[in-house]
C-alpha cells in the first residue's frame, strides 16, 4: 500500500530472480531490493518493483506487495512489443544487475546480446538506467568492447563490485559516473545464530559445486582447474574428518531438482553416502535461509561464490576457491586475501590454504570483520546514489 505521505515510483529490476535454482542470484535480487527500498524511503517514495529476469519452476523465496514478477523469453528482447517493452514503459527507472557477472563476451555472443539487449532497450524506451554492483568484463573481442561501452555511456552510473572491473572500466574509456561498490549480497538479511555452549563440535562448512565436479557444462574441465576438483573434494573432507571434535556440513547454494549439472544438492548427498558422518544441508527454501545456516557455522570453505559470501557477510571466517577472477576480485578489493585460486594453484596448495585458515581462524573472524566495514561504507554509498537518481527520476 503506498504511504499517503511519499510519492509512488516504479523500479525494473533486469537479470534478477525471486525464484532462482542457484540462489546466489536470489540473493542478489532480495539484497537489492531491501537496498532500494531504504533508498525509496529516503527520498519519500514508495517502489514498486518489477522483476524482469527469467522464468524458473522454483517457488517463490518470498511474497512481497511491492515485488511483481514479469518472467522473460529470449524473443522479449526484440519484440518491440511484449512484456520486456511492457515493463519498461511502465518503470520509472531501470537497475540492471546482469546476474552479477554476465555482462562478458567470455560467454560466446550470443549471451552478450541478451544480456546487452536489456541495456538498449532500456534505452530506446527513454528509461533512465543503471548498473546495479557487478563484475563487468572481460570482453575479448573487440565488437564486444564497442557495443558495451556504448550501453554503459548511456546508464546513468556504473557500479562495479570489484576493483579489476572498475580497472577495466577506465582503461576501456567509460565516460559514464563509475562507482565501486561490493556484491550486494553482502547485505542479505538472515537470522543469526543462536548462542553455543562451550563443548560443542567445532562446525565446519564445505560447499561442493556440482557445476565444478560435474566437469562443467562440457563434462571435460571447462573452467580449466589445475587439480581433480572430485579428488580434491574428497581429501578436504578427510582432511577435517580427521580432526578430532570437527562436524563437516556439505552445503549446497545450487539447489536444483531439474538442472543435474548444477545441482550442488545431489552431489553433497551422494558425498555424504560415501563419508558416514558428515551432514547434508536441507534443501533450502531461500537465499536467506541458507545464509542462516551458513552463520551457525564456525569454518567455511566453498566454489560458489555467494555461498562464501554469505560466510563472510555474517561473521564465519572463509577461505573461497575461486574458479574465476570474480572471486579474487571481490574478496580482495575488500582486503581479504584467504582465497585459493583453483585455475593456478596446486592441490596441495589449496589444502594447505584450507588447513592454514582452519587452524587460524580466529585471525581470519578478525579481519572479516574489517572487511565489513568497508562493505557498510560501500552499500550505503550505493544507496545515496540510488537515492539520487530516484529523485530525478520522478521529478
Amino acid at each position: 500500500m503506498t504511504n499517503a505521505n511519499s510519492r509512488p515510483i516504479v523500479i525494473g529490476l533486469v537479470w534478477h530472480s525471486m525464484n532462482s535454482d542457484n540462489l546466489g542470484v536470489g540473493a542478489l535480487t532480495l539484497s537489492n531490493i531491501a537496498l532500494l527500498r531504504a533508498a525509496a524511503k529516503a527520498a519519500g517514495l514508495t517502489p514498486h518493483f518489477l522483476i524482469l529476469g527469467w522464468r524458473d519452476p522454483r517457488p517463490w523465496y518470498a511474497e512481497y506487495d511491492d515485488v511483481e514478477n514479469i518472467p522473460l523469453r529470449t524473443r522479449h528482447l526484440v519484440s518491440p512489443g511484449g512484456v520486456l517493452g511492457a515493463g519498461l514503459r511502465r518503470a520509472d527507472l531501470v537497475f540492471d544487475i546482469g546476474g552479477g557477472d554476465s555482462f562478458t563476451d567470455i560467454y560466446g555472443p550470443r549471451r552478450f546480446f541478451v544480456v546487452w539487449g536489456t541495456k538498449a532497450r532500456a534505452w530506446l524506451a527513454r528509461k533512465p538506467f543503471i548498473l546495479s554492483p557487478q563484475t563487468v568484463g572481460p570482453f575479448e573481442n573487440g565488437w564486444a568492447r564497442f557495443f558495451a561501452r556504448w550501453a554503459m555511456d548511456k546508464a546513468r552510473f556504473v557500479t562495479t563490485r570489484d576493483a579489476p572491473s572498475t580497472a577495466f572500466l577506465k582503461e576501456l574509456g567509460v565516460r559514464s559516473e563509475i562507482f565501486e561498490a561490493t556484491d550486494v549480497a553482502m547485505g542479505l538479511p538472515y537470522d543469526p545464530p543462536a548462542s553455543r555452549k562451550d563443548g560443542g563440535p567445532i562446525r565446519v562448512g564445505l560447499n561442493v559445486s556440482g557445476l565444478m565436479f560435474n566437469g562443467g557444462y562440457t563434462q571435460s574441465n571447462q573452467f580449466g582447474l589445475k587439480s581433480d576438483y572430485p579428488t580434491l573434494i574428497r581429501d578436504i573432507i578427510r582432511y577435517f574428518q580427521s580432526l578430532p571434535g570437527v562436524e563437516l556440513h556439505l552445503v549446497g547454494h545450487v539447489q536444483s531438482h531439474n538442472q543435474p549439472i548444477e545441482d550442488d544438492h545431489r552431489v553433497g548427498e551422494a558425498l555424504g553416502q560415501e563419508f558416514p558422518g558428515t551432514v547434508v544441508s536441507p534443501f533450502f527454501d531461500s537465499p536467506s535461509e541458507a545464509k542462516s545456516y551458513i552463520a551457525g557455522l564456525d569454518f567455511f570453505v566453498g566454489a560458489r561464490m555467494h555461498a562464501t559470501i554469505a560466510a563472510f557477510s555474517s561473521g564465519v571466517p572463509v577461505v573461497p576457491m575461486a574458479y574465476s577472477r570474480k572471486f579474487i576480485g571481490v574478496f580482495g578489493t575488500l582486503g581479504y586475501d584467504h582465497v585459493a585460486d583453483c585455475k593456478t594453484d596446486t592441490a596441495e596448495d589449496i589444502l594447505a590454504r584450507i588447513r592454514d585458515g582452519f587452524e587460524n581462524r580466529a585471525v581470519l573472524a578478525a579481519e572479516v570483520a574489517k572487511g565489513m566495514t568497508r562493505v557498510n561504507e560501500r552499500l550505503e554509498e550505493y544507496t545515496r546514489l540510488s537515492e539520487r537518481e530516484m529523485r530525478a527520476a520522478v521529478n
